[in-house]
């Protein structure tokens, strides 16, 4: 069997987080990650998306980066999309986690008046506060914070004007969270989905639709929403801290890259075969 064959025949199953992993602050991408993205898809490597992001802002970053999989994974594991070229876009939501966030909203607002509020609907539709600031969200309509409630959400996403990352985790702490998945961002972000539900449970979906051997998957991110894809992709096979990541990321991952600003992820995927 020649080395092209063998590639073919036994791919890795490759699942990338989206900011601050393939993508700057700016939303620029690297030249050298475009490439070495598409050069792992030619070698005949799955390689999809697992992001925070809702399918409104991940499409495009498909566009930018040639890619069309089969599966891709958006709004932390809630969120679940199926190519099919049949319908406009050319993928169709095929899983969908959902919650009623009622609860959640008004216990965050209780201790976070000032807060900023966001709720991602089954369609990927969004309804958020007026004090969203110079959030450019489309397909979106500004509401009053009482229209969020008693909605079947796949996200909900909470914001502080007023607070750094160290007194917004003291904040969170307070909120007692309880019967919901959530994450805190890079700043005073925080990102909330259906309990038990993460980029881990839907990787793992996607991978038992695909037959695909656990030890044979790579997992690239850099943040507190990338833990549990991280333990799920190093039970068996590979899970990968970008540079940047912090240290909790960092030991839930078995390996390591340079940072975004690095394209450490170039190397990573380069290490492919």
């Amino acid at each position: 069997m020649s080395t092209d064959d063998a590639v073919h025949s036994d791919p890795w199953f490759v699942a990338l987080d989206v900011d601050g992993t393939i993508m700057h602050e700016d939303e620029s991408i690297d030249a050298v990650v475009v490439d070495a993205v598409a050069s792992a898809r030619d070698r005949g490597h799955f390689v999809t998306l697992a992001t925070g992001r809702s399918w409104a802002g991940t499409s495009p970053v498909l566009g930018r980066l040639g890619l069309n999989p089969d599966y891709v994974v958006c709004s932390n594991g809630a969120v679940t999309l199926a190519r099919n070229d049949a319908v406009e876009g050319g993928y169709e939501r095929v899983h969908v986690e959902t919650f009623d966030p009622t609860g959640v909203l008004e216990r965050i607002r209780g201790v976070l008046p000032a807060g900023n509020f966001m709720v991602e609907l089954p369609d990927g539709f969004r309804l958020y506060t007026a004090t969203m600031g110079d959030w450019a969200l489309e397909n979106a309509r500004e509401v009053v914070f009482d229209e969020l409630l008693d909605q079947r959400a796949t996200r909900v996403v909470v914001t502080s004007d007023q607070h750094d990352l160290d007194g917004f985790f003291d904040i969170v702490d307070r909120m007692g969270l309880h019967h919901v998945s959530y994450a805190i961002g890079w700043t005073a972000w925080l990102d909330i989905a259906p309990d038990g539900v993460n980029k881990a449970t839907a990787l793992e979906r996607v991978r038992g639709w695909l037959d695909h051997p656990l030890d044979r998957v790579i997992a690239v991110g850099d943040g507190r929403n990338d833990i549990e894809m991280f333990t799920w992709a190093s039970a068996a096979g590979r899970a990968v801290a970008m540079g940047q990541a912090p240290d909790e990321v960092r030991a839930a991952a078995n390996e390591s890259t340079a940072t975004v600003h690095e394209a450490g992820l170039a190397t990573v995927l380069d290490s492919l075969p």
